[in-house]
């Protein structure tokens, strides 16, 4: 973990010197590589996907994880798992996240990621969903201490690239391993660990706490990225204080607004936030991004994962909610541009 404080004439670096004109910024160092801040897009399945990645990091996102890949082979070259691969050409760094449970498909899954384009293998240990789960990976994998470190040495010796790990705090309130994961993810050999704030049996339910991720960040030496709730710039402040964390990972917080991560960062340089985005500027910024889910899907699949991101997009807008409706029965992709044109001109006349 680096620290830079860099000049910048009437603002005041928040966390070294508040009677300084400085600001301070944090660089996360993962491996051999520096990401230009330390805010992070985590992996989302059916979310984080090239558009949105590319959104994110246009938006301020120092580095974007990218859907879970499945480390079965037999679905490498199905067109879900090519749309998952990250490849030549990503703008940022290319961290792509795989599970399974199988030591070796995992290897081999990790090697053959780093040979279409992944710079960073992240590992999957996380995941709640009983599908997931049924087949021993993602968080069901917490249960099983000794296969996570078969796991992790596997990936860890096959690629020369770094590896990240992603976990929860544990199985269950009454079984929270994540001190004992995270020394275990050190001498393995990872290189960052992200942690969120609930165990598997909480999936997305209640708060997320964060005494945990404070517990293995004082018991390691890696860099420890604190996910989990982290939905404004001020709960940014908090996690990053309270828990001691070298970085922040945001998901859901980022559905329908990618540009949290300018916000935060901008609160984190300067202790002021942001005013509201102008409502051009969402209007542009869903546009291209409905866009950009066309062209990468195609005419028929593009519409289709578009109504989701538009949902997510107007969720807060209370006027929106018939708008939604007829939306998400369109099927045309150019119609679906015409539409969103028309509610944003309605909503600013």
């Amino acid at each position: 973990m680096l620290k830079i404080c860099s000049f910048q004439a009437g603002k005041k670096c928040v966390k070294c010197a508040p009677l300084l004109t400085q600001t301070c910024v944090d660089v996360l160092q993962i491996g051999q590589y520096t990401l230009k801040n330390n805010l992070i897009v985590a992996p989302m399945a059916g979310v984080t996907d090239r558009p949105f990645r590319e959104l994110c990091m246009r938006y301020g996102a120092g580095m974007a994880v990218s859907e879970m890949m499945s480390s079965n082979p037999k679905l490498w070259k199905t067109s879900k798992s090519q749309n998952r691969m990250v490849h030549e050409g990503e703008s940022g760094i290319r961290s792509v996240q795989i599970a399974g449970a199988d030591p070796k498909l995992m290897a081999e899954a990790a090697q053959h990621c780093v040979e279409t384009g992944a710079q960073i293998i992240d590992i999957n240990m996380g995941c709640p969903a009983k599908k997931v789960n049924k087949k021993l990976a993602g968080s069901a994998l917490l249960q099983r201490p000794d296969l996570i470190e078969e796991i992790l040495l596997a990936v860890v010796n096959a690629v020369d690239v770094p590896v990240t790990l992603k976990t929860r705090t544990g199985w269950d309130p009454d079984n929270r391993n994540c001190v004992q994961v995270a020394k275990m993810a050190e001498q393995c050999g990872i290189q960052a660990l992200a942690l969120h704030g609930r165990t598997r049996a909480c999936m997305y339910k209640g708060e997320a706490e964060y005494d945990n991720i404070k517990a293995v960040k004082e018991a390691i030496s890696i860099p420890v990225i604190a996910n989990g709730d982290i939905d404004s710039p001020e709960k940014a402040r908090f996690v990053l204080d309270y828990t001691g964390a070298d970085a922040l990972m945001i998901g859901r917080p980022a559905q329908g607004r990618p540009w949290i991560f300018k916000e935060i960062q901008h609160y984190l340089e300067t202790g002021e936030l942001m005013p509201p985005l102008p409502i051009e500027e969402v209007k542009a910024t869903l546009l291209g991004h409905v866009h950009a889910l066309h062209q990468f899907y195609g005419e028929f699949l593009g519409p289709r994962i578009a109504r989701k991101h538009v949902g997510w997009y107007l969720k807060e807008h209370e006027q929106a909610n018939d708008f939604r409706r007829s939306f998400n029965a369109i099927e045309d992709a150019s119609l679906q541009l015409s539409q969103l044109e028309s509610y944003f001109d309605h909503v600013a006349s």
